[in-house]
């Protein structure tokens, strides 16, 4: 995909995304094998068992990709349950195994936040989005509850609120520590690329110029 972009540019920046879109962009999607039959069950067995038995196999038999998971996303869980029932080996040592070489540099930043501070604004930030109508949104598709795609940080707990199994604080408070144990894998994620650069947390201008200066010295 990026190569054909090479075609008409020199440099291309990509900002944001998760850690596995942003390495499947850079490296190819991984040649994993795949059991639809597997698969099926998997999802029979998250509906009887729930989420967490999955997830405490996948700590069991893979801490690695445990640690970096986005542990309420079960599509991303049963597909390394998958792999790893399938090949008897883990879904680490699997997308290791295939990871293609590019015909590009990648160099990569990361901004890098105190983590006080960075849980602070995380903390504000889940204040602001129930300000701005995040409860009503999550009511507006609660009727959907049950799709993947819905089972996310921020929707869950709400939805839990709504099931009346916890009360509106305590969703909220939930919503704001699985934020940051999500932020924190996406961190452990990002920093296993030994290239990568930090980039100390400051006004965008100056953020920019250490950039730059990085990129004139690569």
């Amino acid at each position: 995909m990026l190569e054909k972009e090479f075609l008409n540019h020199d440099q291309l920046v990509l900002v944001g995304g998760s850690g596995m879109f942003i390495d499947a962009l850079c490296y190819g999607l991984d040649e994993i094998p795949a059991d639809k039959a597997l698969r099926e069950a998997l999802t029979v067995e998250l509906e009887e068992k729930g989420l967490t038995a999955l997830l405490n196999e996948l700590k069991a038999k893979d801490p690695e990709f445990y640690e970096q998971v986005d542990q309420k996303n079960p599509v991303r869980v049963l597909r390394a349950i998958e792999v790893i029932r399938l090949t008897g080996k883990t879904f680490t040592e699997m997308r290791k195994a295939t990871r293609k070489q590019h015909p590009f540099e990648i160099v990569r930043f990361i901004i890098d936040h105190e983590r006080e501070k960075l849980y602070q604004r995380i903390n504000l930030r889940v204040d602001l989005m129930m300000e701005n109508g995040l409860l009503e949104e999550v009511k507006s598709v609660y009727s959907k509850k049950h799709l993947n795609s819905l089972r996310t940080v921020g929707y869950s707990e709400l939805f839990d609120f709504l099931d009346n199994k916890i009360n509106l604080t305590e969703a909220v408070e939930l919503i704001k520590q699985n934020s940051r144990r999500y932020a924190k894998r996406q961190l452990t994620w990002f920093r296993k690329h030994t290239e990568a650069h930090l980039i100390p947390f400051d006004t965008t201008d100056q953020m920019l110029l250490k950039v730059l200066n990085q990129l004139d010295n690569n």
